[in-house]
């Protein structure tokens, strides 16, 4: 391999995290080459032969970005033709593995670090102080800097989902001009957090559209930013894909995969029952375009709510 990272290896289930390395390598590579190619396919569906064509320097471009998702799950052969490549990736090729840290391929992980992987750490936060942590690095990143007792509070008005959390911090900053203070998370966050947007979300999947509605219109009327809803709707949508495709598996195992608690899998894993998949695909069109209706898309960013949220229910079977 050069001197510069040529194998990735995104490490863990925070699916934001995960987004986020994914696009800041595909970003990295792509400074100076913005039209270069990104390959993005399941690591459990590659054969050594469509691995080697992928990493093949002749075959769109020399250089270019192959992402192999959910490496976790991937079969023995997927793995040996994996961990036979990284040590020696042809020049102007980055490959990025995404792996969740367990999974029936969890040996991989320490192999691909091994042969050197630049590795970025993607796990699930845990304690308060790392919630707190995060909200103070979201700050740092857009160069606002704030103290121990306002992103506290934040975790306190908003929850312990970093989607929501990030969401919040933007909606702060848009709101404050960047002058946030304790007082202003208290004005928008106080109380929001007793209206969880996943809950909301789950109403949606379950098709109970007067819970769903209920709770919507309450959340925005406790100051709830729109976005962090839409992201809600959005996210749970996704899992209700994934859980929906992986078909009959059990929840423990489907768990690390999804991001999301065994016990909160089996609720999935029921509801999916009752969604078909040319409906989900529908939902999942419905949920981006919502997030992009909150984001300065539409007039009323409320309407838009309600308005997915009807349309996203009736899809159910």
């Amino acid at each position: 391999m050069s001197d510069s990272p040529q194998v990735h290896l995104v490490l863990g289930d925070e699916d934001l995290f995960v987004e986020r390395a994914v696009s800041s390598v595909v970003a990295q590579a792509r400074a100076g080459q913005p039209d270069m190619p990104v390959d993005r396919v399941r690591a459990g569906d590659v054969t050594p032969a469509e691995l080697a064509e992928l990493l093949s320097p002749s075959l769109f471009a020399d250089s270019r970005v192959v992402i192999l998702d959910d490496a976790d799950e991937a079969g023995k052969e997927a793995v040996a033709a994996i961990e036979e490549v990284v040590a020696d990736v042809p020049e102007g090729i980055s490959l990025v593995i995404v792996h969740s840290g367990g999974g029936r391929a969890k040996s991989m992980v320490g192999t691909l670090q091994k042969a050197g992987a630049q590795t970025y750490d993607c796990k699930k936060l845990k304690w308060s102080n790392e919630f707190e942590g995060f909200v103070r690095n979201e700050f740092r990143n857009h160069r606002v800097r704030v103290t121990n007792e306002i992103a506290a509070a934040i975790v306190d008005g908003v929850g312990t989902n970093v989607r929501e959390l990030a969401a919040a911090v933007s909606q702060l900053l848009s709101d404050t001009g960047g002058k946030v203070d304790v007082a202003a998370v208290r004005k928008y966050y106080q109380g929001s957090a007793e209206v969880k947007g996943y809950d909301i979300a789950d109403r949606v999947v379950e098709g109970n559209l007067k819970a769903a509605l209920e709770g919507l219109r309450w959340a925005m009327y406790k100051g709830t930013p729109h976005v962090v809803l839409a992201d809600a709707i959005g996210e749970a949508m996704h899992r209700l894909a994934r859980t929906h495709a992986a078909g009959r598996v059990s929840a423990m195992s489907l768990a690390s995969t999804i991001g999301a608690p065994p016990k909160a899998v089996e609720r999935l894993q029921n509801e999916a029952r009752y969604w078909k998949s040319s409906s989900i695909a529908e939902a999942l069109k419905l949920a981006a375009k919502l997030n992009g209706d909150v984001k300065g898309g539409a007039y009323d960013s409320g309407y838009a709510l309600e308005s997915a949220v009807r349309k996203i229910v009736a899809l159910r079977s």
